[in-house]
């Protein structure tokens, strides 16, 4: 098997990416392999820019023969010019948390009709491989914003977000649900689909 290790200092993220991947020839291991994950300064503009050089920071510590994977993922609601976008863990400050976030987003869209609240989660994955070779794919999950938060499933924008061809939030349909209609679900489906 390959060894895979999953460029975040989230264990959730790390274990959420183990699972999406368990039909993989991938050996999914953490940052902890690596000694732990590295500060990034994420100074890209685009997700697949702030990805990559999550992963390429890793990669540096990276035993030989190593893959890493890492992903860079947020909200775009069209309202809003797709913000928070790149900046969705830290919509309301460097220091916000989600529920501060997700506050912020429900008073900037307070003007926007139900109807003009389209949205969708986008996540990007850059794949380094032992050759150095950079890999990235890109899943999205169509939506909209709801107008309050229901449900106490997943985090973040979770309890506002609903998927197209639902009428409840992610923060409701639960994991199960989440996990096949999510960005990152699809970014590894197709990362999968690559056959690397």
């Amino acid at each position: 098997m390959r060894q895979l290790i999953i460029a975040t200092g989230n264990a959730h993220k790390a274990d959420e990416f183990a699972q999406l991947l368990a039909e993989s020839d991938f050996d999914v291991q953490s940052a902890a392999a690596c000694g732990g994950m590295p500060e990034v300064n994420e100074t890209g503009t685009t997700f697949a820019a702030n990805a990559e050089l999550k992963s390429r920071a890793l990669s540096l510590l990276a035993p030989e023969g190593a893959w890493v994977l890492s992903d860079d993922s947020g909200l775009e609601v069209d309202a809003l010019k797709g913000a928070p976008g790149i900046y969705s863990a830290r919509y309301a400050g460097r220091q916000a948390n989600d529920l501060e976030n997700l506050e912020k987003l429900l008073r900037d869209l307070s003007h926007v009709p139900q109807a003009e609240r389209t949205a969708r989660f986008r996540c990007v994955l850059s794949l380094i491989g032992p050759n150095d070779e950079v890999h990235s794919y890109d899943g999205t999950c169509e939506g909209h914003i709801s107008n309050q938060p229901s449900g106490t499933s997943g985090f973040g924008y979770d309890p506002i977000f609903v998927p197209a061809g639902y009428d409840k939030s992610f923060g409701e349909l639960g994991e199960t649900i989440k996990s096949q209609l999510s960005h990152r679900a699809k970014a590894v489906r197709a990362l999968a689909a690559a056959g690397l």
